[in-house]
């Protein structure tokens, strides 16, 4: 904040000057700044203006805004999955004493494209009868035909999460028996639960999304509004691990390590990509020397991941290890580009072979992750590696549910500073739900050809190695980065320089240690930041309760 109308300015007002004249000098505004914002404010009134207090409103806070903005895309989530809640009388397959059942006859939940895992899963995982996860088991026949053992295919804490949800329904339709509390069918309490937790964790995301961005903070409303949230927001659990994932960097950008660790830690007890976050972390601190905030961060991520998967392990061995076996044992997926060179060449892959050539192409990009952190000639951002691995990690696995996009998002946003492109890709992405849906359907029934699935899962890889290349470019021009180098407005006279990393934390404006050049290893100890110009000194102020 600065204050440039103090006594002695030589200008009157119609009005008492505030206590507080203070303004934020520093927050890039996407009305001045960008274009798709420029022209959509129009709508509004225009862009806001030279001389605007901002910073100053009590009420309409960036925060508060992208908190409304991302409960309008959950709005329009749940009603798209709400027509795979429709009830109708229980007929002969029903349990004996009920007198409902979910109406998904005529394949609903996919010619409605309203189709959700949470609701498959109350009754897959045996929810439904109040099992407990990872204790309880069941047969179902595997791809050979031979039976095969079955318990909860979750990692611990999204495990827990539906068992939870899953009490809290049945304690829900015990209020509704004893005194008449209004109710639906189990499956459908449960569903609903469940996405009121799920819109928490989402706005938890969004929220550590926002400030991570720090003066770019009004970015965050590209996840806010993303149309992958629309589609996919409920589709699964996968909001948990990326609030865990936005916390994590939020906290390492607050220079608190050892809590990014615990955020990491239980982000990968939910979903595995979390724990990525690690490698980005190492090479980042391996280039700085700050090899010690990384061990604090990674020891405390081991110590929470062991901690929430010991009792689990110790009492139900076998419950705990299902979802490293199912994922070990299942085929490609329709989604990934396995699938499709599959199709394309005709043949069927080995699961053994698939998991090692999908392991060592993984392994291939994290060392060339690491190679670009070590010979970029500026230290890549966190945000900036962490998207290229994710991203990475995608379009090499064998399984790239629609959902698994989600993990992009908040990554996205904070990595690549282009809104069209992003709205482009997360579009097209959010389109994959369509072709998608029309596999499952009979086939007199489909109304689209497979082909246009493949072609839609193509376009969605290429969009995404795109945007990897304009990753790429940016880390190696930073002064086309525009994290870095801001497009000013003449609000903002100050002087021209490159940012560094606004979720650095101690990366922050960090000297390089460590570094490879031209294919030669060298250590080198320097006194000034990496090359280009010096960033300013210090973190930024957080400016996020009195924003307008």
């Amino acid at each position: 904040m600065t204050d440039d109308r103090g006594p002695g300015s030589d200008w009157e007002s119609a009005a008492a000057l505030a206590a507080d004249t203070r303004v934020d000098r520093t927050r890039v505004l996407p009305s001045r700044t960008d274009v798709v914002v420029h022209e959509a404010s129009n709508v509004v009134g225009g862009p806001v203006g030279r001389h605007a207090a901002v910073g100053r409103s009590r009420a309409w806070t960036p925060i508060r805004v992208l908190f409304l903005l991302a409960l309008c895309a959950l709005a329009v989530s749940w009603f798209g999955k709400a027509s795979c809640l429709q009830q109708a009388p229980a007929d002969e397959n029903s349990p004996a004493g009920t007198e409902l059942r979910l109406d998904w006859d005529d394949q609903r939940q996919y010619t409605n494209l309203c189709y959700s895992d949470v609701i498959g899963l109350f009754g897959a995982e045996r929810l439904n009868e109040g099992a407990f996860p990872y204790r309880t088991f069941w047969y179902e026949q595997g791809p050979d035909g031979q039976q095969i053992k079955r318990y909860m295919e979750y990692p611990v804490i999204t495990g827990m999460y539906m068992y939870g949800m899953a009490t809290v329904a049945r304690a829900w339709l015990s209020a509704h028996e004893k005194w008449g509390v209004p109710a639906a069918l189990d499956v459908v309490l449960f569903f609903d639960l469940a996405a009121l937790g799920l819109a928490l964790f989402w706005l938890v995301t969004i929220w550590a999304t926002a400030l991570t961005a720090r003066r770019r903070i009004w970015a965050a409303w590209i996840a806010a509004l993303s149309p992958l949230v629309v589609v996919h927001a409920f589709t699964n659990f996968d909001a948990i691990a990326t609030a865990m994932v936005a916390l994590a960097v939020l906290c390492w950008a607050r220079r608190k390590p050892w809590l990014a660790g615990l955020f990491i830690g239980l982000g990968t007890a939910a979903k595995l990509y979390p724990v990525l976050l690690l490698g980005v972390l190492l090479v980042l601190c391996l280039r700085s020397g700050r090899l010690r905030e990384f061990a604090q961060a990674a020891a405390t991520a081991v110590l929470v991941w062991v901690g929430v998967n010991l009792p689990i392990l110790i009492l139900y061995p076998q419950g705990w290890w299902e979802f490293f076996r199912y994922n070990s044992d299942r085929a490609a997926e329709s989604d990934s580009l396995y699938r499709v060179i599959s199709s394309a060449v005709g043949f069927q892959w080995n699961v053994t072979v698939l998991n090692v050539v999908s392991l060592g192409l993984l392994v291939l990009v994290a060392l060339g992750v690491g190679a670009v952190a070590l010979g970029a000639p500026q230290r890549p951002r966190l945000a900036q590696l962490a998207f290229l691995l994710v991203a990475g990690f995608l379009l090499v696995n064998k399984v790239w549910s629609p959902q698994y996009s989600l993990w992009l998002v908040p990554l996205a946003v904070l990595a690549i500073p282009h809104t069209r492109l992003l709205f482009a890709w997360m579009f097209v992405d959010a389109l994959v739900w369509v072709p998608r849906m029309s596999l499952y359907l009979d086939a007199d029934r489909r109304w689209l050809p497979d082909e246009w699935f493949t072609a839609v899962i193509v376009l969605r890889a290429l969009m995404v190695i795109g945007l990897c290349a304009v990753v790429l470019w940016q880390i190696w021009h930073p002064a086309d980065d525009l994290v870095r180098n801001p497009r000013r407005d003449d609000r903002d006279p100050g002087p021209e320089h490159l940012l560094d990393d606004p979720a650095g934390g101690v990366l922050d404006g960090a000297p390089d240690r460590f570094t490879v050049r031209g294919g030669r290893r060298r250590a080198a100890v320097e006194s000034t930041p990496s090359p280009g110009p010096p960033a300013p000194p210090g973190p930024a102020p957080d400016l996020t309760p009195t924003a307008p």
